[in-house]
């Protein structure tokens, strides 16, 4: 009988620890997780450590495009064969390892927007699934013909 009483009282403790111990790791889990809940009422679960960055693929989801989305490492050519980096940092300031290296960046129209000291302005963009950095000679526009038209490689978040 005594056997019998202690076994009912753990277990008693037991079933008053479980269910906030339970609350309270689901919690924790919601909070460092994203769910995603698709048209036909499915959800998916993702681990935010787990997660580098989110991509729209969709052209209208382009404009909506913010500053976060470039920070960072750029590996771009300048047309004539010659690589460089170009650093977009969370102040607006833009530094590059070609040519004059300060300058400052926005985004604008889902596009980063890069004015260098020299006069010179390039823009990266995303186009499909690749990006693309778009330089344009001092004095010109943004509107007019860009000077060259290169690949940009997204090397590293800032």
């Amino acid at each position: 009988m005594r056997i019998l009483n202690r076994l009912v009282w753990v277990l008693g403790i037991l079933a008053l620890v479980a269910p906030p111990a339970a609350l309270r790791a689901a919690t924790e889990d919601a909070r460092g997780s994203i769910v995603i809940v698709f048209k036909d009422g499915r959800k998916q679960s993702f681990r935010l450590a787990e997660i580098a960055r989110i991509e729209f693929n969709s052209p209208a989801v382009k404009t909506s495009l913010g500053q976060g989305h470039f920070l960072g490492e750029w590996k771009v050519d300048d047309g004539m064969g010659r690589k460089f980096d170009i650093s977009l940092k969370p102040d607006g300031v833009a530094h590059k390892t070609l040519g004059s290296s300060h300058g400052t960046w926005t985004v604008v129209e889902g596009e980063a927007r890069i004015s260098w000291e020299d006069g010179w302005h390039d823009v990266i963009r995303k186009v499909g699934s690749k990006y693309e950095k778009v330089a344009f000679s001092p004095g010109s526009s943004y509107s007019d013909h860009p000077s060259n038209v290169t690949e940009a490689i997204y090397t590293e978040a800032h």
